[in-house]
């Protein structure tokens, strides 16, 4: 399992997030710029051991209202051939040195295992303790054949990133999340799979909702 360092990163993660986010079409803060803030997600592991791979959730109050939004991150110790469109930008870590930071729904090694984490083959495992997984991560599949592992993101939205199988399977990243209104996120009519997680509101309140939505191709 991935092994989290105690340690300095320079730019910090949210420095190259208040640049990177504007420029994305699911962003809605003011027009100051963001003003973020951490406020919950998960990690997988790379079976390998290359590849960090975060699910971040931060909160903006640059704008009206507080919105959150999921930001899917990778770290590597390399630049990811073909990914230049995805790079998030640099930092210095203090144990591992430079690492480029990718958006990692164009990442084949992050997507690969959230699809492993939505058939139950994954764990999500804590954002800042190694070795502990994250009780709060739930994730459903309902139908019986694999999920596929080579998606490619298509299309971005004002609400999420889709992700499209060679089959026709549909993958969504959920980019503004929302509170299940009870506490208990309910599964989307007509998907075949989800995860659900939790984050803090800038007051304070922990919530619940659906961070990602899989519908699996009609069969022929």
């Amino acid at each position: 399992m991935a092994v989290i360092h105690r340690t300095t990163l320079q730019p910090t993660k949210l420095e190259l997030l208040t640049a990177w986010l504007p420029s994305r079409p699911w962003y809605h803060g003011g027009a100051g710029g963001p003003r973020l803030a951490r406020a919950g997600g998960f990690r997988l592991d790379d079976p390998k051991g290359e590849v960090g791979i975060e699910f971040m959730v931060v909160t903006d109050s640059s704008g009206a209202g507080p919105a959150a939004y999921l930001v899917p991150l990778t770290y590597r110790g390399a630049p990811l051939d073909g990914a230049e469109h995805a790079l998030v930008g640099t930092t210095e870590h203090g144990v591992l040195g430079r690492r480029w930071v990718y958006d990692a729904c164009h990442d084949p090694v992050a997507v690969a295992e959230l699809a492993a984490l939505i058939e139950g083959r994954a764990q999500a495992q804590a954002q800042g303790v190694s070795d502990t997984p994250d009780r709060e991560v739930v994730r459903a599949y309902a139908d019986q054949a694999p999920v596929p592992a080579d998606f490619t993101a298509v299309e971005d939205t004002e609400e999420h990133t889709a992700l499209s199988a060679p089959d026709g399977t549909v993958l969504r990243v959920l980019r503004t999340p929302e509170p299940a209104p009870d506490g208990s996120p309910l599964p989307e009519p007509g998907a075949s799979g989800h995860v659900a997680g939790a984050w803090e509101l800038p007051d304070g309140t922990r919530v619940r909702g659906l961070l990602c939505v899989l519908r699996t191709a009609p069969a022929a």
